[in-house]
């Protein structure tokens, strides 16, 4: 299983941009089990981790679902909410009880449009968040269903 970690918003925000972020963030609680979102489901909020884990999973048709990623603190949970058309790519469970900041996509999409250089940030944190992500799921994926070794030139 992967387990670095994907870029943090700390490192990779300007102070400014990230308390402004911030402002409009939400403490949420989310017990164990909770589906927090489906593949395909709208992208209208995403999350930062304070405490627990959530893992990310992919949907195999004639198969339980495949764990892609473990989320920990300060990672980000959900990057979808920023590319049209704003729906899942993934789907993602909390394994453990999680409190996090919840953001509401909209809400923050607007501050980007009136803020470039924060939009610009943004873009540029989930941009790699989601590099890592396609990464992990690559290797992920090979791990469970490539012929043994077929991965071994990564």
């Amino acid at each position: 299983m992967i387990t670095t970690p994907t870029p943090s918003m700390l490192r990779a925000l300007p102070a400014e941009h990230r308390h402004r972020l911030m402002r409009v963030a939400r403490e949420v609680t989310i017990p164990q089990g909770t589906r927090l979102f489906e593949e395909g489901g709208q992208a209208d909020r995403f999350w930062i981790i304070r405490t627990g884990t959530v893992e990310l999973d992919m949907h195999v048709p004639g198969r339980r679902a495949a764990v892609i990623e473990t989320l920990r603190h300060n990672e980000l949970v959900g990057w979808s909410w920023l590319f049209a058309p704003h729906a899942y790519h993934l789907g993602a469970e909390a394994t453990t009880p999680v409190r996090a900041y919840e953001f509401d996509a909209t809400a923050v999409r607007l501050m980007c449009q009136d803020d470039p250089a924060m939009g610009h940030a943004l873009a540029q944190w989930v941009g790699d968040v989601l590099a890592h992500r396609l990464r992990s799921a690559r290797i992920r994926l090979l791990d469970l269903y490539a012929p043994y070794g077929s991965g071994s030139g990564l």
